[in-house]
């Protein structure tokens, strides 16, 4: 899709692009740069929809508990499959209600580029939801592992999700067992061995990138350190020592002899420090907020704060703020689905969704919240997205919207230049001008290429 000929103001990109979209009514921003570095005292780690969700840790283990008494009864096969719909259904009651703490979260932070950030890193640290158990896990994995980490250091947001019990069913690491450890001599036929999902994962996509230096041999010594991460009661984080290989492990050419759990720790915050790691984090930032095909010079920009910090990310933030190519018009963003729909909230004036089914939206968008279809996340760049039938799609959800009750009385010709500023072509304002009816009106706003990109 061609970008509109037309240069959107300072205002226009730190509301849309950093930002989550511009509200009605809102006061002009007279210093967009201080405007973004000022959230970072603004921002709430813990919104009321996020603190009031139920927990996840005590709904499995009813299941684990379920499970294990089916075990004892004539019937276990039908009380094991009971178990697991209760399970089924209790967690995808739970998901539904953190999507819409996530919405709400989005919908009425004053910290909208901070809480872009949380989204970001959430993407960048993914499960995925379609298991029941990962799906109970994960508004508490986005809470507990991104949210208040989202203003610290990379190490301890890494740390965090990767000990989360959500990241480690996720990536079927509970039932890695070391080939020499004390549970795998003890029972030496059972179908378990050692897992590498979550090494591979960890280093491909979370720390060095898939383009270092590291081997397979790498991951394999990884895998080892990483035996006996598991989870236990509550769904909490928990170390099971018999599962752990014993011995010294060799990555990257460092040898890491610590014991039991702190081997695999000691690796991760070496991973977190290196070279690898910085560029990967940089590049990942860059092209978010600066197009689909950043430039070397703020690549290596992001990298060299990220080193100079030890992974501080303000500092990475206000790099970015600071950087020209984040404020030229050439680097427009196309919208992702969520960003689209949140976006499209916040300039219709919403304060809630609690009346919209978000998480079957964001489905018949092609985006599911926390459930992208593989451990990489969902894509960053135009073309995921820009298909021509995702555009009707989201061409059928603009029209829905602008039939909404929260849509009712308003006038897409004043609504556009205050969501807009500076952004708005004339051919967007001529086409809302003609439209039949002001809902069609709204549609066209909402589904114009003005208001697709950030």
């Amino acid at each position: 899709m061609d970008q509109p000929e037309h240069i959107p103001s300072a205002a226009a990109i730190a509301l849309n692009r950093f930002g989550l979209g511009a509200r009605p009514g809102a006061a002009p921003l007279a210093d967009p740069r201080a405007w973004l570095i000022d959230q970072f005292g603004r921002y709430e780690s813990r919104p009321a929809g996020f603190a009031a969700l139920a927990d996840a840790g005590t709904l499995l283990d009813q299941y684990r508990e379920g499970v294990r008494a089916a075990r004892a009864t004539e019937a276990a096969t039908a009380e094991r499959q009971l178990a697991r719909r209760n399970l089924r259904d209790a967690a995808q009651s739970l998901y539904r209600e953190g999507v819409q703490a996530r919405t709400d979260a989005a919908l009425l932070t004053e910290a909208p580029f901070v809480e872009r950030m949380v989204h970001f890193w959430s993407n960048h640290f993914c499960v995925s939801a379609d298991n029941p158990r990962v799906a109970a896990l994960a508004p508490a994995f986005e809470r507990d592992a991104i949210r208040p980490h989202v203003l610290g250091r990379f190490q301890d947001m890494l740390l965090a999700a990767v000990r989360h019990p959500a990241m480690l069913l996720y990536l079927n690491q509970v039932g890695s067992i070391g080939p020499s450890s004390p549970a795998a001599q003890r029972a030496p036929d059972r179908n378990r061995g050692l897992n590498e999902n979550l090494a591979r994962e960890i280093m491909e996509l979370h720390t060095l990138g898939a383009r270092s230096d590291y081997t397979q041999q790498d991951v394999t010594a990884f895998a080892r350190a990483l035996t006996g991460w598991s989870t236990g009661r509550r769904g909490l984080f928990t170390f099971r020592a018999p599962q752990h290989e014993p011995g010294t492990q060799t990555i990257l050419g460092r040898r890491y002899a610590q014991p039991g759990v702190e081997q695999a720790h000691a690796a991760l915050l070496d991973f977190a420090a290196a070279p690898a790691t910085a560029t990967h984090v940089a590049s990942k930032l860059a092209r978010h907020l600066t197009g689909d095909n950043p430039s070397q010079a703020i690549i290596r920009r992001l990298t060299g704060a990220f080193t100079r910090s030890g992974g501080d990310l303000p500092t990475l933030y206000r790099t970015l703020i600071d950087s020209p190519e984040a404020w030229s018009p050439a680097g427009r963003k196309f919208k992702t689905p969520w960003e689209w729909t949140i976006s499209a909230l916040r300039g219709l004036g919403c304060r809630t969704a609690a009346s919209l089914p978000i998480a079957a939206l964001q489905t018949q968008l092609g985006q599911r919240v926390w459930r992208p279809g593989a451990p990489a996340g969902w894509d960053d760049t135009a073309a995921a997205w820009a298909g021509s039938d995702a555009l009707l799609r989201r061409v059928e959800v603009a029209q829905r919207f602008a039939a909404a009750p929260v849509s009712q009385g308003v006038d897409a010709r004043a609504l556009a230049p205050q969501i807009l500023p500076g952004a708005l072509s004339a051919a967007t304002s001529q086409q809302i001008a003609r439209a039949e009816s002001p809902a069609a009106a709204l549609a066209l706003l909402l589904a114009s290429p003005d208001f697709l990109r950030r």
